[in-house]
C-alpha cells in the first residue's frame, strides 16, 4: 500500500515536471543569450544622501548571489544593462515609546524606476516605472543604544528592495 502511494507520488512529480512546472522563485524569463548584465550606478532623484549607492551595491550582490549572470560595471562588456533611478526613499515612524517619545518602529518606503535593456537590439526586457517596496522594522528605544538609524534603515531597505527587484526582473513582473 505504501509502495503504491510512493509510486503514485513519483509519477505525479514526473508529470508535473514534464508540464513545465518549476519551483517557486526559479523562473528566469530572460533570453538565454543574456549572460552578463551591466549595473551602472543608479540615479538619485531624492534628497537622501547615498541611497543610490546602497541600492546599486545591494542589487549587484543580489544578482551575483541569486542568478546565473555575471555582473559587470562597463556597459560595453555586457549583454544587457539594468538602469534605475531612486524616485523615493522615506523612513516613517510607526510606533512610539510613551515614556521617551522615541520611535520604536519605522516603515521604510523605497520606490525606483527601473528597466533592463538588451544591448544587442536596444529592446526593453523588463521595465517598472514604479517598483515600490515597504518594510517595517523595530528601533531601539534606549537612547544609550542609539546608532544612526537612518543609515541602518537605508542599508536594510536597499537589501530587501534588491531582492524584490531581482525577483521581478527574473520573473517578468
Amino acid at each position: 500500500m505504501l509502495a503504491a502511494a510512493c509510486l503514485t507520488a513519483l509519477v505525479g512529480l514526473g508529470v508535473s515536471a514534464s508540464c513545465g512546472y518549476r519551483l517557486a522563485g526559479s523562473a528566469d524569463l530572460l533570453p538565454d543569450r543574456i549572460r552578463t548584465i551591466a549595473v551602472p550606478a543608479f540615479s538619485n532623484a531624492t534628497s537622501e544622501f547615498k541611497i543610490e549607492q546602497y541600492l546599486t551595491q545591494a542589487i549587484v550582490r543580489e544578482m551575483l548571489a541569486r542568478t546565473r549572470y555575471s555582473v559587470v560595471s562597463r556597459e560595453e562588456n555586457a549583454d544587457a544593462t539594468l538602469r534605475g533611478t531612486v524616485m523615493l526613499f522615506d523612513a516613517i515612524p510607526q510606533n512610539f515609546d510613551r515614556s521617551t517619545g522615541r520611535a520604536t518602529s519605522v516603515m521604510t518606503v523605497t520606490r525606483v524606476h527601473v528597466a533592463l535593456y538588451d544591448r544587442q537590439d536596444g529592446s526593453e526586457l523588463y521595465s517598472n516605472p514604479d517598483l515600490t517596496h515597504r518594510e517595517t522594522y523595530e528601533v531601539s528605544a534606549d537612547p544609550e543604544a542609539y546608532v544612526n538609524e537612518r543609515d541602518a534603515a537605508m542599508l536594510r531597505a536597499s537589501r530587501t528592495m534588491a531582492s524584490t527587484l531581482v525577483s521581478a526582473v527574473l520573473s517578468g513582473f
